[in-house]
């Protein structure tokens, strides 16, 4: 098997809701689009572009907000910097003057309602998440680029060749929960040590922590935004925010001003186990109702999953004595690693597998950070991944209306708990005995994503997608 280098900064991207794989990855794949445009020199030449979304872009597409993100794409926002209070601004201004600034430079006439194509009822056969730019230049010459969004944000154009010699050089390559295990044996090293030894080859030590604490702080503030916003979120569902009200029942009014403050306010409570519960679902749908709303998020390892590692780092942080820059960059790295190889070995992507690919990777990769965090050992931290994997095998992905939000904002809170469950039960066991090895999930899961249907898949069409009348409440 050939080597594939995926940094914790791959795993983990800052971007914009509500999802990673219809948002985030059409959005990257109009700006490699822009950048072939200005290395072929015929960005100036463009007279006119349309885009073509096939599979499940395009049949869950509107409620992802596909189309969105393919226009700022292509006005060359970056989805990490880019204000998402000026996405509806933006639209407005494309939609009424029917024109587009390519790049910020080139303008040409543009309207989404004619340009933008749904092909609902057509599927490339490389994945599911497909757009194609079509291209007419003003010397009349013609041409087009397809592009897979393959989950998690990560983005293939049809064609690309990877140059092996520009491939990154790991001192410890890893292509399977063995290879991992492997190394740690044999130097010692606790899974996040390997991580970071493995980073240490794309930028210094000191650039990694940077960044992951860059990661942490997106989290933090989207999580801390969501318990603090309340209202109904947007699509027509009319699906009432919940972090709210829960936010503020559970602290009884005690006393804050900011995330800090906040945290110290919620560890006053005490430690019930009802309580800590609580906690950790508000935690989880705070952040995922942030994404349903267009709002920033970090994919950990996608959008719709993104709530479940912020909600056990943060229980970690709470209720675990975790509050150390040290202990959450070792949260992060240990987590990044597991996803890894689930994308390896598996899918990250809800329109291969289904929402195990989502909701089941992330709760594995939050269950394995905090089994380390908690002082298990690499065979445990393993194991708890496994085991978080096992409970979510089958996991469909149906969202009503084709909007991550129902059932979707719930899994998260149910990935974090089990994160946690199959944390505490790795920790009170011994991997030798165990039945089931992480590398044997995963082939699982992904003999399962092949053999589920297709209607399964992000593509609202089955499930509780066409069981459920959108004109009734959420439960």
């Amino acid at each position: 098997m050939s080597h594939e280098a995926i940094s914790v900064f791959d795993m983990f991207k800052i971007g914009v809701g509500p999802s990673s794989s219809h948002t985030l990855g059409p959005w990257k794949a109009a700006l490699l689009f822009l950048v072939s445009l200005e290395e072929k020199k015929i960005l100036q030449q463009v007279k006119n572009i349309e885009v073509l979304l096939y599979g499940s872009l395009a049949k869950t597409g509107v409620g992802h907000g596909t189309s969105i993100a393919v226009q700022l794409g292509l006005c060359g926002e970056d989805p990490v910097t880019f204000d998402v209070k000026n996405i509806a601004a933006k639209m407005d201004d494309i939609s009424n003057m029917k024109k587009i600034v390519l790049n910020g430079r080139h303008e040409i006439d543009f309207d989404p309602q004619e340009d933008i194509e749904f092909l609902f009822t057509e599927s490339l056969p490389f994945h599911p998440n497909a757009l194609t730019f079509l291209v007419n230049l003003t010397n009349g010459d013609a041409f087009a680029e397809t592009y897979y969004s393959i989950g998690g944000g990560f983005v293939i154009k049809e064609g690309f060749i990877k140059d092996e010699k520009k491939e990154i050089i790991l001192p410890f390559p890893i292509n399977t929960a063995a290879d991992l295990l492997h190394w740690c044996i044999r130097t010692g090293m606790n899974i996040s040590e390997v991580v970071m030894e493995n980073e240490n080859a794309w930028r210094p030590e000191d650039d990694t922590k940077k960044g992951v604490r860059a990661i942490w702080k997106v989290m933090k503030e989207c999580m801390y935004r969501g318990c603090h916003t309340q209202g109904n979120l947007p699509g027509g569902l009319f699906v009432k925010r919940r972090g709210f009200d829960l936010n503020k029942k559970l602290l009884q009014q005690r006393s804050y001003h900011d995330y800090e403050s906040w945290t110290e306010a919620i560890r006053q409570g005490g430690n019930d186990f009802k309580y800590i519960l609580d906690w950790v679902s508000c935690f989880a749908l705070a952040v995922n109702e942030e994404n349903a709303s267009f709002g920033r998020v970090v994919t950990a390892p996608t959008n719709g999953a993104a709530g479940v590692i912020p909600a056990v780092l943060q229980y970690y942080i709470i209720f675990c004595d975790g509050n150390t820059e040290d202990k959450i960059i070792r949260f992060l790295l240990t987590a990044s690693e597991v996803g890894c190889i689930f994308k390896k070995g598996a899918t990250i992507s809800a329109a291969m597998g289904g929402c195990q690919a989502e909701i089941g990777v992330s709760s594995a990769m939050a269950a394995a950070a905090l089994t380390e965090c908690m002082g298990g050992t690499q065979k445990q931290t393993l194991m708890a991944a496994e085991i978080a994997m096992e409970h979510h095998l089958g996991l469909t992905c149906d969202p009503i209306a084709g909007l991550v939000q129902i059932p979707c904002i719930e899994r998260n809170t149910m990935g974090a708990i089990k994160a946690i469950t199959a944390c505490q039960l790795a920790l009170q066991s011994s991997p030798d005995y165990a039945k089931v090895s992480l590398d044997g999930v995963i082939k699982t899961m992904w003999d399962t994503a092949l053999d589920m249907n297709s209607k399964y898949k992000e593509t609202s069409d089955g499930g509780l997608a066409i069981n459920i009348p959108i004109s009734l409440s959420e439960c």
